[in-house]
Order: C-alpha cells, then structure tokens, then sequence
C-alpha cells in the first residue's frame, strides 16, 4: 500500500462574492462562489481509499476512447485516417497503469482493443498493441451512440479505479436510434464516468454532441478540420490524466423558509445543475461538479429567504464539497463558503450589485442569446434573430469576451458592439456557424 505525504492532497478552497445587503422586503440572495484546487498529487490518505491510488503516480484512472467508425468517416478518405493518428496520439499520453479501452462505433459498438469485455494497463507494450490494433479501424455502418457509451460503461465500471472518462469522437447524426434511447444511455451512465465529446467536420449535430458532454460533466467541442485532431485528442487526454478527485459535489445547505431558485456553473462554461440535486439530508442537496485537477471554477447561487425586519441578519447558504466513500458514505473535502443576508435602509448598500454577479448573470444571458439567436437564424427569423445575436455582441464586447466576439463576427457584420448593432452576413460558413454554437457557453472569468 502506497503512503501519501499530505502535501499530495489536493487542497480544496472557497470563496464567495456577493452583496449580502437587503432592502426592506428584499429575499432574493445572489452569490458567486469560486471553488479552487491546488497541490494535487493523490487524495488517496484523505478519502479513506489509499488502494485506489498508485505512489508517483496520481490516482488510478481508466479511459475509454470511442471512434466513430460509420461509413460517413470514409468522406474525405483523411478523415478516418485523422481519428486513427488521433487515438494514437491518445494512447501515447496516457500514464504507465491507467486502464484503457478502444471502442468502433457505428450502429452497434464493438471492442477493438484489447476485447475480451477488459481493459488493458497503460505500458510501452501495450500501448504499442493498441496502436496496431487502430489499423483495424475503418469506415462503414450507421450511427446509434446510446450503445457506445453503454460498452464504455460496462468497460470502465470493470475496473477498480478512483477517476473513470470517456473520450468520444462523431462526425455524424445519431441516425440508427431514437432521441429517447440516447437519453436513456446517459440517464445510465450519469455519475458513472465522465466524458469529452469531439464533432469533427460539420455534419454531427451540435446539440447532440453538447447534450453528451453535458450530461457526462466533460467537454464538448468542434474540429472543424481533422487534421487538428491529434492536438485536441492529447489535450483532452492531458487534461483526463491530470483529474485527481472524482464525483465531487456541492453541497448546499439552507435553512428553515429558504428555497433554492438555482445552482448553476458560470465559469469556465455556463452549466445548470438545478434540476441534477440530489437530496442529502434535511435542507440539504448535492449538486454534481465531476472529476477535479488543479483548476478553479465558479458557481452561481441564488437562494430566495423569508422576509425580515431591518438590521435582521440571517445565514441564507452553506456551500460544502463532499465526495463519495466506497462505504457509502461521503468525506467533506475541508473548504465551506457562507452566504449572507442582511436587510438594511441603506440605499445605497442595498442596491449595489456586486461586480462578480453582475458579470456572471451577464455572461449567461450571452450564452442564451446567441443559441436563441442561431436557432432564429435556422428558422428563418432574420429579425428576432438579429436583436438576439445583436445583445450578444453588446454582452460579449462589454464583459471582454473577445473569443466569443470574435466568433460572433463570423456570423453577424457588427455596426455598433456597444449598441448591439449588427447585420446577419448573407453567408456564413456552416463551421463557422457550428463553432459558435457549441463554444456558446464558455465563459471569461471576472477580472478580480
């Protein structure tokens, strides 16, 4: 059994911005709170479960990696040869140890390496293995994604391992099953591996491919080109090697008359987690965040308190994190954060909005404008779809988020970004109009 010094442990911290002043009759209580982990290494001696991790080595970790192989990936011919060269490239950044798997999606989901229902153990030689099996992979059949993600399941769930991912890659619709068998797949594999969804090309469905992302708590992106594939396939096994605590959630706790009216993730992506609650005990629900590595994300709460006389001060949240123990019960993982109410006559007090709020609320509201915008945009609704995207170059231009700007550019002629004037372009380039929809939810942090 491996000893961990603490200084491997991954230190969690908290930290919340809000204006916690009310106005007499106020109740709605507005906080942003940031969430940091820093110094990883293993957390193996703090969660009680030192077997799961190997010394040196951060925890222990499986991956299963699922190509689409359906006959669409055979047009242009590079494109199967991309997703080969990419998966390699995978395979070569994963940590001696890690279990991993190949997957061959089409309309069914077939093991290519190493078979048998296992997973193989990262190794000079088996990696090697793995990449001649790759050469096995080529281009025919349908599309039905539901069944990838349920091999990936039985495949990573076979292991006894602290962080389980999943990287999937589809240039295409998920024609050969229904909407509905795709949800149930993810109804069944949520909170059971996370997982990275790629379209490369531009003949997938943007909201098919974020839907996965964001019920599997990974990433979701476009390669428009598929000679950027290898890059973006290390990247995103870089960032899955670099996870050291999984299934962590936030804990929110209110008291007696206060109702949560949301919990939603603002950076680095717009995420809402209202409706994936679990309860946790009285006046308490857990909110799943995934898998952590050295990283900071913020969360937006908002909580609606009872009214109270003037100078009343009350405890309106307490946000905890917590993560599972293999005996069922959960470890805290040591930070908390407060948020306040406080009802004063103070003008001035009261009606502040904290610029952390204020920026956040700001950075939703261009997420949600420019997906209404494109949706207007498809249905043919040039001026609905005009004010919509029109407010998200004004939000874009004002909060500083010039990567999203830039985007918006591509699809709109901007007469005036701190008005909101624009003209939608006569022709926009479908990658172009594909990469601003699935990058819509990225988020600029606040300048602090």
């Amino acid at each position: 059994m491996a000893i961990f010094s603490k200084s491997n442990v991954p230190q969690f911290s908290m930290d919340v911005y809000q204006n916690e002043y009310l106005p007499e009759g106020g109740r709605e209580v507005n906080a942003i709170v940031t969430v940091t982990s820093t110094g990883g290494g293993t957390i193996g001696t703090a969660v009680g479960a030192p077997h799961l991790y190997s010394a040196g080595q951060g925890p222990s970790a499986a991956v299963a990696i699922m190509v689409d192989c359906s006959g669409s990936m055979d047009y242009p011919p590079t494109k199967m040869r991309n997703a080969r060269d990419a998966t390699a490239a995978a395979i070569d950044t994963l940590r001696d140890g890690v279990h991993f798997a190949v997957i061959d999606g089409t309309h069914v989901a077939k093991e290519v390496y190493p078979g048998a229902g296992r997973l193989a153990v990262a190794d000079a030689t088996t990696r090697e293995q793995a990449k001649q099996a790759l050469r096995k992979l080529s281009a025919g059949g349908g599309t039905a994604i539901g069944t990838w993600l349920k091999l990936a399941d039985r495949l990573l769930s076979s292991a006894d391992v602290a962080i389980r991912h999943g990287i999937l890659l589809t240039d295409g619709r998920n024609e050969h099953e229904s909407p509905e068998e795709l949800r149930a797949a993810l109804d069944a594999c949520s909170g059971r591996f996370t997982c990275d969804a790629r379209g490369v090309g531009t003949d997938w469905v943007v909201k098919e491919v974020t839907g996965i992302a964001s019920a599997l708590l990974g990433t979701a992106d476009i390669v428009a080109d598929p000679a950027g594939l290898a890059a973006d396939f290390t990247q995103m096994m870089e960032t899955a090697m670099g996870k050291e605590v999984a299934d962590v959630a936030l804990r929110v706790w209110t008291p007696v008359g206060t109702t949560i009216k949301f919990v939603k993730q603002v950076a680095p992506t717009v995420e809402e987690l209202t409706d994936r609650r679990t309860e946790s005990g009285p006046r308490s629900g857990d909110y799943p965040t995934g898998s952590w590595g050295d990283e900071s994300r913020d969360y937006h709460v908002c909580v609606e308190v009872p009214v109270a006389e003037l100078g009343r001060e009350m405890l309106a949240a307490r946000v905890s994190l917590v993560t599972p123990q293999p005996d069922g019960s959960v470890h805290n993982l040591g930070s908390q954060g407060l948020v306040r109410a406080v009802w004063t006559d103070d003008m001035v007090a009261s009606t502040s909005i904290n610029p952390q709020v204020a920026h956040y609320t700001g950075q939703a509201e261009l997420a949600q404008a420019i997906q209404q915008g494109l949706d207007l945009r498809k249905a043919g609704d040039i001026d609905g779809a005009t004010a919509k995207l029109g407010r998200a170059v004004q939000l874009a231009s004002a909060s500083g988020n010039a990567d999203t700007a830039k985007l918006l550019a591509k699809v709109v002629d901007v007469v005036d970004a701190a008005a909101g004037t624009v003209r939608l372009k006569a022709k926009v380039a479908e990658a172009d109009e594909m990469t601003l929809e699935t990058r819509s939810t990225k988020t600029v942090r606040v300048k602090k």
